[in-house]
């Protein structure tokens, strides 16, 4: 017989689990369908962390919020270890400085606070030259290679959720999506397919503008010293729009183009968390294209870890890991669409999926539903 279920979620990356999530918790029965055995994209090739402070204001600054919390309820049901918390955002310029003091002013800085060159030496792993930095209580960080699988395992072991692994949808119709194996039925239908842009409503992705992005990702050897948390600089109040409307950001930029143009031409911005293990994940880079070629150039590389040398004591890190990801890129940080009745289409074209996702999947099912909005849309 033809499975049928309440709901249909087509993707098992991060997107697809917070949607699964999100219906499971209104007592739907559900199922994930992913062409994949495992988790093996964007969603385990990350930092885990899952960043609030520095997010687009407005909704995507809200969802990051909300999705926070979610990951604060159920890591520990889920047995998924927090390794850090807070966040760092330092400055090695005046410009970069003047930036942070103009967020830490913002509805998005509260309970953010500066911290001057006395407070940060008090952590060995801070080079002593840094000139301040802005402390964040907001973030979490997880290890997403760890974390995916632990949480698909908890779906399916706590809240019923049925996978169906190794099956690719070929097509979507009203009320079932094809695949090799014959039709699944539902009355909800939830696409979230990642970087996939040419199997299913590919014209859509034409008509929005997406692409892909390509970034390189490096583990570093336990560096000897703990981070007092997840570490940015400067090169991060560039490209997080989170800052954008400081009116120090033009005088910053300005001096980044003239000190580091090549790092802005890739895309380069400081993100450094630390693991169970004390090694470090360091990236990461931002490169283009409707087909990403898959090659990691050393000198990007080198850029990302000069870098982290110059904002922590590790002069010459030992990298030990090296791997690139690629995630859907468009002129919005998410979209969601309704190709057809009963089916939506859900995609993060920012690299936010981990620190948004779950407040989307809560979005998509009230829609989907016809009930009111959660409470960080209205």
């Amino acid at each position: 017989m033809t499975p049928k279920y309440d709901v249909l979620i087509v993707g098992a990356g991060i997107v697809g689990l917070a949607h699964a999530l999100a219906a499971r918790r209104r007592g739907l029965r559900t199922a994930v369908l992913d062409r994949d055995a495992q988790a093996a994209g964007a969603s385990i090739r990350n930092f885990g962390f899952i960043t609030v402070t520095g997010q687009a204001a407005g909704i995507t600054w809200r969802r990051a919020r909300r999705a926070r919390d979610v990951w604060a309820e159920i890591a520990p049901q889920a047995g998924i270890a927090i390794h850090q918390r807070g966040l760092l955002v330092t400055a090695r310029r005046p410009e970069a400085v003047a930036v942070l003091e103009d967020f830490s002013r913002t509805e998005m800085g509260e309970a953010c606070r500066i911290l001057g060159p006395h407070a940060l030496a008090e952590h060995a792993a801070l080079r002593p030259d840094l000139l301040a930095a802005l402390h964040s209580p907001h973030e979490l960080r997880v290890e997403s290679r760890d974390a995916i699988p632990r949480l698909t395992a908890w779906l399916a072991e706590e809240h019923g959720v049925t996978f169906l692994q190794r099956t690719a949808a070929h097509a979507i119709e009203p009320g079932r999506v094809l695949t090799a194996d014959g039709p699944i039925t539902a009355d909800k239908i939830i696409v979230c397919p990642g970087p996939d842009l040419t199997t299913l409503f590919p014209d859509i992705f034409r008509r929005r503008g997406i692409t892909l992005c390509k970034l390189h990702m490096l583990r570093v050897a336990a560096p000897g010293f703990t981070l007092p948390a997840p570490v940015m600089s400067d090169l991060g109040l560039v490209r997080y729009l989170g800052y954008a409307g400081s009116p120090a950001l033009p005088a910053l930029r300005a001096r980044l183009e003239a000190e580091q143009q090549a790092w802005l031409d890739d895309g380069i911005h400081l993100i450094a968390v630390q693991g169970a293990d004390n090694s470090l994940v360091v990236g990461d880079s931002h490169h283009y294209a409707d087909t990403p070629d898959p090659f990691q150039p050393r000198d990007v590389d080198d850029r990302m870890l000069e870098e982290l040398s110059a904002v922590l004591t590790i002069p010459t890190p030992d990298v030990i890991e090296r791997w690139i990801g690629i995630y859907p890129s468009g002129p919005d940080t998410a979209f969601t669409e309704s190709p057809m009745e009963g089916v939506r289409l859900v995609m993060v074209t920012s690299g936010t999926g981990a620190s948004t996702a779950f407040a989307i999947g809560e979005e998509t099912i009230a829609e989907m539903l016809g009930h009111e909005p959660p409470p960080h849309v209205r």
